[in-house]
């Protein structure tokens, strides 16, 4: 009976919708489920079409989803506007790497359709994919870079900036920039680089998954000013000196002069007199000229390249003396003979330098019995003074104040450097003696006299009896340099050949004494 029932009433109603206008059939609509697309770990884009409203007002729309088929609106959904036609909707609060259904549902006054089950995966997290900024700016100590990120991994960036390292493949073990945090460009300042050198740069992100790099990018920052050392300087003379210098990095750029300059003050530059000793970056020697005797100068290196002039460290020398006095006011000229100074002639002074007196001992017995600093004129004639000097005995010498202050009586092995920088003992004694036979006996062999030294035959007082000996055929002068008490070294140039001789005698003899500069 029921089921005839609603036979009639359907019937009834297909006749009023055939006959009476403005009447129709109600039911719910017809809807269809888009693709899925924009995948992400957390989310998705859906969407669907409302095709037909089952002629009731569609008053919602969207789409729903679940893990199991057919999800219906007791799922979670979206809600995107009401009525006919095409719509997009935006699914969120996803599970990243989860297999997930979706359809588009549409409401009206009948009830609520739903379109075809769509079956979806969603992505996994990852690290952040960037790229890496062109460098710019670049100085000798910094530069800028920065990155562009185009995927955060589906997940937050915690941190970003660029790394950089002289190796290639830096990594944030390396130096780095922190540059907040967020999936948005940025620009880096790097800093703290060195100078004409290459670097690797690569831009990075972090995000829960890890660590993302751009591609690496190589640079290389500024060139720098040459590095250079100064060579120790030396006086060669009264009025010239030697430096130079080493040059250990032409800082990128070709060194296109380089020497020494010096001054009377302290750091000279090259606008104070100077050497130009060339190009490159080869050590050089310097040869310093113009100067003022016994006067201290400050020396410095340098070297110009595209950048500009870098200067060694200051070093100070001294030129030589001219002369030297000695306390009783005797004027000495000073000479050089390779790295030594030497008094040109003989020591004539009466006094030590701390202004006590030398006893002058006259007596041949006198002499010969003392066993104290003594000294005498040969044959007693002061008139022997001016050009040959006094004679001493060892006594006086070992008192270490015989010459003037910041000098000293030459010792063996000053003297054997002499020789070794003459060329040996022979022809040392040639190129040591006064040339010609005013002073000297003929044939006064091999003498030259090459650096000045006027070596004469000043003879010599024994020790034995006080006698004087050997003016004109030798020259004698002690050293300092104690041979076995109570004997002493000391030199011996004649005039029969170009030798110089090492003995020894007793402490008792007088000789002349020649000074050297400590």
């Amino acid at each position: 009976m029921k089921r005839g029932y609603e036979a009639y009433i359907f019937m009834v109603i297909c006749i009023l919708t055939i006959f009476i206008p403005g009447c129709k059939l109600l039911r719910p609509p017809d809807v269809t489920t888009s693709a899925v697309s924009d995948i992400v770990p957390t989310g998705a884009t859906g969407g669907g079409n409302v095709t037909n409203d089952g002629n009731s007002d569609i008053f919602v729309r969207g789409v729903c989803w679940s893990t199991k088929k057919s999800p219906d609106i007791s799922d979670p959904r979206t809600t995107d506007g009401y009525g006919t036609g095409i719509f997009t909707s935006t699914i969120t609060g996803l599970t990243p790497n989860t297999l997930y259904h979706v359809r588009a549902y549409a409401t009206n006054a009948e009830g609520t359709s739903y379109g075809k089950d769509v079956s979806f995966t969603t992505g996994k997290f990852s690290i952040p994919e960037l790229t890496t900024k062109a460098v710019t700016g670049i100085t000798q100590t910094t530069a800028v870079s920065g990155g562009d990120i185009s995927n955060d991994g589906g997940v937050a960036i915690t941190e970003k900036g660029v790394c950089w390292s002289t190796q290639t493949g830096p990594d944030i073990a390396d130096p780095k920039t922190n540059n907040g945090d967020g999936a948005s460009s940025f620009i880096s300042n790097i800093t703290g680089l060195t100078g004409n050198t290459t670097y690797y740069v690569k831009a990075y992100a972090k995000n829960s998954e890890g660590v993302g790099y751009g591609q690496e990018i190589q640079f290389k920052t500024s060139q720098l000013l040459p590095v250079v050392v100064t060579t120790s300087p030396s006086p060669t003379s009264a009025t010239t000196g030697l430096s130079g210098g080493a040059i250990s990095s032409d800082g990128g750029s070709a060194v296109t002069a380089k020497g020494v300059c010096w001054s009377l003050t302290a750091n000279p530059t090259i606008a104070s007199p100077k050497t130009n000793d060339g190009t490159g970056t080869a050590s050089f020697t310097s040869t310093i000229t113009g100067l003022t005797a016994n006067t201290t100068y400050h020396v410095r290196a340098y070297a110009s390249n595209g950048v500009g002039t870098a200067y060694g460290e200051d070093k100070q020398f001294i030129t030589d003396p001219l002369t030297i006095s000695d306390v009783d006011g005797n004027i000495y000229n000073v000479i050089r003979i390779g790295t030594q100074l030497w008094l040109k002639q003989n020591l004539k002074t009466t006094k030590l330098n701390d202004n006590s007196s030398i006893p002058l001992v006259t007596g041949s017995s006198a002499w010969s019995n003392l066993s104290s600093p003594g000294y005498c004129w040969y044959d007693g004639n002061e008139g022997y003074k001016s050009t040959y000097g006094a004679i001493y005995n060892w006594y006086a010498v070992n008192t270490g104040k015989l010459c003037p202050a910041g000098w000293h009586v030459s010792t063996d092995n000053d003297w054997i450097s002499l020789e070794f920088y003459l060329g040996g003992v022979s022809p040392a004694g040639g190129k040591l003696k006064e040339t010609g036979t005013t002073h000297w006996l003929s044939p006064n062999y091999g003498a030259k006299d090459e650096y000045g030294f006027t070596a004469l035959p000043g003879g010599w007082r024994r020790g034995d009896n006080g006698t004087f000996e050997f003016m004109t055929s030798y020259g004698l002068w002690w050293t300092s340099t104690e041979y076995i008490s109570p004997e002493a070294y000391y030199r011996k140039i004649w005039y029969d050949d170009d030798k110089t001789y090492k003995s020894f005698s007793h402490e008792k003899y007088g000789m002349s004494v020649r000074c050297m500069k400590d």
